[in-house]
């Protein structure tokens, strides 16, 4: 589409109500329509939503191949600074980063279960959803439904029956939008969902997307981690990505808590013979070579997909898949303890 007033005017009756009348300008260059939007007023939280429902608006829109949208109040898209504590000698949480070299081998679910299991053991920790792109924690914890507010310039946690408050993009956009946004704003969401009023949580589990991309770099030069448990699956092409992860947190500075083997194991529910689709014992092997912990291994089973799903995590349960990972929190509390 090229650039004119007429397809302007277009796109301006497609906006939503707040949009079109916070809109201070539209232009259409070679399919990409740019849109400066006054956010004066808007807490963080709203105004994720407003620019989500401009892309959601225009992105279809015929001709348009991708929206940017610019907002007023946050021009130059600074990451914020440090926010103070909640209260004088508060201490913040120490964060533990949960992270894999790829995707696909089933990390959201197993920090969602790993930050219930340690709530259960009477650690007060919270949850930060840090896949901007592909969010899941909303929909692992049952909290799709609910949307986080802003207090004092800060997120509020949103709470789950499980013990454990989060904080995720799908709290702050609508349920399937889109979010295309490049490093720089990726880099200040990671800071608002980390710097919320996380009062009294000891420990913030990250979700981190998979990958050694810039929301891991905001999380190593920004937050620093007390510690990261790698994800893997025991085939061997998962292997060399998690091998990835480790040199990755370890040329950031930040110890290694340990190796999980997920999708260990397979057993078949109508015979109860175990096979191993993903192969066995490569994580191990892989964790001892790198000379890192191994933490353990979880079993591939259709009962924690499926609790995934309905939004009642499995760690929350009983039975040998919830103490799986029980085991997995009480090796990760004991390193936690010793390393202070």
């Amino acid at each position: 589409m090229s650039s004119g007033a007429g397809s302007g005017e277009e796109l301006k009756a497609l906006l939503p109500g707040e949009a079109a009348a916070r809109l201070q300008s539209l232009r259409v260059v070679d399919g990409r329509a740019v849109l400066v939007i006054d956010a004066e007023g808007l807490d963080a939280p709203a105004r994720y939503r407003l620019e989500s429902d401009v892309v959601a608006a225009l992105g279809g829109a015929a001709g348009v191949d991708e929206v940017r949208v610019a907002m007023m109040a946050d021009k130059a898209a600074p990451v914020p600074a440090p926010s103070a504590p909640a209260s004088p000698g508060s201490r913040p949480p120490r964060i533990l980063a949960v992270g894999s070299g790829k995707g696909g081998v089933g990390k959201s679910t197993l920090s969602v279960n790993l930050a219930v299991a340690l709530a259960r053991a009477g650690c007060k920790v919270g949850l930060v959803d840090a896949d901007i792109y592909g969010p899941s924690q909303a929909r692992l914890l049952g909290t799709e439904d609910r949307r986080a507010v802003a207090h004092e310039g800060r997120l509020v946690p949103v709470q789950s029956e499980w013990g454990v408050p989060v904080l995720s993009m799908a709290h702050l956009s609508k349920p399937g939008q889109a979010i295309a946004w490049r490093g720089p704003k990726i880099a200040g969401a990671l800071v608002q969902l980390v710097e919320a009023h996380w009062d009294g949580a000891e420990l913030l589990v990250i979700d981190l997307p998979p990958g050694t991309g810039d929301v891991q770099l905001t999380m190593l030069q920004r937050f620093k981690p007390a510690g990261a448990v790698i994800v893997s699956t025991p085939q061997d092409l998962a292997l060399m990505d998690a091998a990835r992860a480790v040199d990755m947190f370890e040329k950031g500075g930040v110890p290694i808590v340990g190796v999980v083997e997920n999708m260990a194991g397979y057993a078949c529910p109508h015979c109860g013979e175990v096979s191993d689709p993903f192969g066995a014992g490569g994580a191990e092997a892989a964790a001892r070579e790198m000379e890192v912990p191994f933490l353990g291994r979880i079993p591939l089973d259709i009962a924690i997909r499926r609790e995934g799903d309905a939004g009642t995590p499995t760690a929350a349960g009983n039975g040998p898949q919830a103490e799986a990972f029980a085991d997995l929190a009480r090796r990760v509390r004991d390193w936690l303890d010793r390393t202070g």
